[in-house]
C-alpha cells in the first residue's frame, strides 16, 4: 500500500488530519465522524512516508477494546510495530523495564484487591462501612489520586469540587492516609500508583528519560477529553518538552468528570501549542440526518461554547425521532418492549437495539417488560436487577419475614416491606444517600422493591409479604434471558463508544435526567452531554420517552427533562402501542379479577386473571400439553423455554382456556408478535381438549 492509497479513502477533513504527520496536532472529532479511522490512517501515512518509524510511535487510549481495534486496523493497513495501549498498560510495561535498573528488584506488585485494602484502611479510621459505602470510598480515593490530590489536600479539594463523599471529608482523608500507609507497608501499588511511579521515574532519572525519548518520538492520545491530571502528568513526562503529539477528542462527550477527567487539556491545547494544526471532523457517517439534527439541537443549548462541533449528516434520510409521553413507568416500559418486538419482526437484529437509562436501578422495569414480551435481552455494565447483592439479600429477608407471619402487621404491605428493609439492610425511604455512587444505586434498587409493595397494596389492601415474595419470585424467574443476540440494556455511561440501529432513551424526566443531585451548573451541563452521547448512539431509529407518573393511577406530576424543552414541540408524541388484533384496551393500569372483581396489579395475578385466594380451575392435562409443546418449540427455535411463554402464561391459558384470538390476547404477555408465532398452535391445543 502506498501513502496515496492510505489517503484515498478519506474525506477532505480526515485527509488533512492524516497528512499532518508531525505534531502538535489537535483533531476535534464529533460523534460518528470516523476518528479511529482517521488516526490509524494518520499513523500508517506517517510510517509509509518515513516521517516516523513504526517502533517510535506510541498511541494511547482508555480501553483495551479501543487499543485492540486500533492495532487491528493498523494491521489491515499493512502497518506493524506501532504500540497501541491503554495508559495503564503502557505504564506497566515501562515500569517493569526500568524499575530493576534504577531502583533494584521488581517493581511494587499491582494489588489485586483494592476493595479489601480500603476496608482495612476504613477500620483503621474506626469506620465500619457497608459494601456500597466501601465502593464509594474507593471511588473517592481514585478520584483524589487521578486529580493529583494527596490525603493532606483532600478536604479542601473535595469541597471545591462539590464532591459528595460517603462520609465527612476529614474522615475520608483519614481513610486515604491509612490506605496509602497500607500500600507502602505491603509493597504494593494500585492503578493510580502505576501511572505516578512511571511518571516519577521519567522525571527524576535523566538516563531513563533519555533512553525512553530516544525510543518514542511521536504520540497519539485518543479520547483526549477524558484525560485526568495524573494521566496528563505521565504524558508530559513521556514528551519531555517535545511537541510531536496528536490528540483526538470531543469536549461534548466529556461525561466522566466524577472520575477526575477534565476537557480543559483538549480545550486549551491551542493555548499550550499556539502553532498546533487543528482539524475539525464534523461529517457524521453513523446517523441519519434526523438523528444528527436532534443531536445538534441538544448540544447547541450547552453553555460550553468552546470547540463547538455542529455535525453534518452523510447518510440518507431516516425516520424522525419519536418523543413518547406515557401515563406511568410500566406503560413506558411496555411501549418500549412492544416497539422492540415490531423492530425485530421487521428484520432488525435484537443485538442492534439498545434501551439506555440514566441509573442502573431503572433496568428492572425494562427487564420485566422485555421478559414478559419474550424479547431476549442482556444487561451491559451492570448486574441484572435480581442478581444484585442488595436485591438478593432483600428477597431473602422478605421470604423469612413472610414465613414468620410478619405480614400480618396492621400498617399495610408498603410499611411492612419498609420495616423489613430497614431492620435487615438499614434502608430508609426518607434518607437516600447523597451523590450517585454504589450506595445510591443500592438504595434505588431497594426503593424499587418498596414501590412494588406499595403498588400491590394500592391494588389490594389485603396483600401481604407472601404475595410480594411470590410476585418477586415470578418476576425473577421470567427475566433470565439469553446472553447473545439480545436487546442491550445499559446505562448511558456504559453506552459510550457503542452504537446501534435503534436506541430508546427512557426515563427522561427532571430528577433523573438531570439527576436531582446535579447541583452546580457544571454538573447539569455534564448531564446534558450525557443525553447528547445517548442520542448519538443511534444510527436510524431513536425514541425518547418519559412517564408522568411512577405507577398506574398515580398523580401525573412529573415533567419531561428540561433538556427536551423546545426539542419536541410540533413533533407528534407517540401514543400507547397498538393493541393486538382482537384486544379491547390497554392493560397499563389495574386489571379486575375475573372471579371476584378485585383490582389486580401483580404480574402473576394479571396473567392468571384472578386473585391468589380465588379458586383455580386449571386444566392440568392442557397445562402439561402446553408445557410439552413449549419445550418442542423452544428447541426448534434454539431459545430457552421462557422465551416462548413463561410458566405463569401457560398456567393462565390452562385456566382461562381461550377459545378465540380475542380471548387469547386478553392474557398479559401475549402480544401481536407471539400471537403471530404461536397463536394457532395454542388455540389448537385448547380446542383439542
Amino acid at each position: 500500500m502506498t501513502p496515496d492509497d492510505v489517503l484515498a479513502s478519506l474525506d477532505p477533513e480526515q485527509r488533512a488530519a492524516a497528512s499532518a504527520v508531525r505534531g502538535p496536532v489537535c483533531i476535534l472529532a464529533g460523534a460518528g465522524t470516523g476518528k479511529t479511522r482517521t488516526i490509524t490512517h494518520r499513523a500508517a501515512y506517517a510510517v509509509l512516508t518515513d516521517a516516523v518509524p513504526a517502533s517510535a510511535l506510541l498511541a494511547v487510549t482508555f480501553t483495551a477494546r479501543a487499543a485492540g481495534e486500533m492495532r487491528t486496523r493498523l494491521r489491515e493497513l499493512g502497518i506493524g510495530g506501532v504500540q497501541a495501549r491503554t495508559f495503564h498498560a503502557a505504564a506497566l510495561r515501562q515500569l517493569q523495564y526500568f524499575w530493576p535498573r534504577v531502583v533494584g528488584g521488581a517493581p511494587p506488585r499491582l494489588v489485586d484487591n483494592t476493595f479489601g485494602m480500603v476496608a482495612n484502611a476504613a477500620a483503621r479510621a474506626r469506620l465500619r462501612p457497608g459494601t456500597n459505602e466501601l465502593r464509594d470510598l474507593l471511588s473517592e480515593l481514585e478520584w483524589a489520586a487521578a486529580s493529583l490530590y494527596g490525603p493532606e489536600d483532600y478536604v479542601v479539594a473535595a469541597q471545591k469540587a462539590g464532591r459528595q463523599p460517603p462520609f465527612d471529608a476529614p474522615v475520608v482523608a483519614q481513610v486515604y492516609d491509612a490506605y496509602r500507609d497500607l500500600k507502602q507497608a505491603q509493597g504494593v501499588a494500585d492503578f493510580s500508583d502505576l501511572l505516578l511511579l512511571t511518571a516519577g521515574v521519567l522525571e527524576e532519572q535523566g538516563a531513563v528519560a533519555e533512553e525512553f525519548r530516544s525510543r518514542y518520538r511521536s504520540f497519539v492520545v485518543d479520547e483526549y477529553q477524558d484525560v485526568t491530571p495524573l494521566q496528563q502528568r505521565l504524558l508530559d513526562a513521556w514528551l519531555g518538552g517535545r511537541d510531536d503529539l496528536c490528540v483526538v477528542g470531543d469536549a461534548h462527550q466529556t461525561i466522566y468528570s466524577f472520575t477526575g477527567a477534565t476537557p480543559s487539556y483538549l480545550l486549551e491545547f491551542r493555548q499550550r501549542f499556539p502553532a498546533a494544526t487543528e482539524v475539525r471532523l464534523v461529517r457524521d457517517y453513523r446517523s441519519t440526518p434526523q438523528v444528527v439534527g436532534l443531536a445538534n439541537d441538544v448540544i447547541t443549548r450547552s453553555t460550553m461554547k468552546a470547540a463547538r462541533l455542529e455535525l453534518v449528516a452523510q447518510r440518507p434520510d431516516g425516520p424522525a425521532p419519536v418523543f413518547a409521553e406515557h401515563a406511568d413507568e410500566p406503560a413506558e416500559a411496555a411501549a418500549v418492549a412492544a416497539r422492540c418486538t415490531e423492530l425485530i419482526a421487521a428484520g432488525t437484529s435484537p443485538s442492534e437495539i439498545a434501551v439506555l437509562y440514566r441509573v442502573n436501578a431503572q433496568s428492572a422495569g425494562y427487564e420485566a417488560a422485555l421478559g414478559d414480551a419474550g424479547v431476549p435481552y442482556l444487561v451491559r455494565g451492570g448486574e441484572r436487577f435480581f442478581d444484585r447483592k442488595e436485591v438478593r439479600e432483600a428477597l431473602l429477608l422478605l421470604r423469612g419475614a413472610a414465613r414468620a407471619g410478619d405480614e400480618d402487621v396492621p400498617t399495610g404491605l408498603g410499611a411492612a416491606t419498609a420495616d423489613v428493609l430497614r431492620a435487615g439492610l438499614k434502608w430508609s425511604l426518607a434518607s437516600p444517600p447523597a451523590g450517585s455512587g454504589a450506595a445510591r444505586d443500592a438504595w434505588e434498587s431497594l426503593a424499587a422493591l418498596h414501590r412494588l409493595a406499595t403498588d400491590m397494596e394500592t391494588a389490594d389492601a389485603s396483600a401481604g409479604l407472601r404475595e410480594l415474595v411470590a410476585e418477586l419470585e415470578e418476576r425473577s424467574a421470567a427475566q433470565h434471558a439469553p446472553t447473545v443476540d439480545g436487546v442491550t440494556l445499559a446505562s448511558l455511561h456504559a453506552a459510550k463508544g457503542l452504537e446501534w440501529d435503534a436506541v430508546f432513551l427512557v426515563g427522561l424526566v427532571d430528577g433523573t435526567m438531570p439527576l436531582v443531585h446535579a447541583d452546580t451548573p457544571e454538573q447539569v451541563e455534564e448531564e446534558r452531554r450525557l443525553l447528547y452521547v445517548g442520542v448519538t448512539r443511534a444510527r436510524e431509529h431513536l425514541r425518547l420517552s418519559w412517564a408522568l407518573s411512577r405507577s398506574p393511577g398515580g398523580r401525573g406530576s412529573r415533567r419531561p427533562s428540561r433538556f427536551l424543552d423546545g426539542l419536541h414541540a410540533g413533533v407528534s408524541k407517540a401514543s400507547a402501542p397498538a393493541a393486538p388484533k382482537g384486544a379491547k384496551a390497554s392493560r397499563s393500569g389495574p386489571v379486575a379479577c375475573r372471579i371476584c372483581g378485585a383490582a389486580l396489579l401483580a404480574a402473576v395475578e394479571r396473567k392468571l386473571g384472578r386473585c391468589p385466594t380465588c379458586p383455580s380451575d386449571r386444566d392440568e392435562e392442557l397445562y402439561e400439553a402446553l408445557r410439552t409443546w413449549r419445550a418442542d418449540r423452544a428447541k426448534e427455535l434454539g431459545q430457552p423455554a421462557y422465551c416462548v411463554f413463561t410458566d405463569a402464561t401457560l398456567a393462565a391459558i390452562a385456566e382461562q382456556k381461550p377459545a378465540d384470538v380475542s380471548s387469547l390476547v386478553k392474557i398479559p404477555g401475549i402480544g401481536q408478535a407471539k400471537l403471530d408465532k404461536f397463536g394457532d398452535d395454542v388455540l389448537g391445543l385448547v380446542t383439542a381438549r
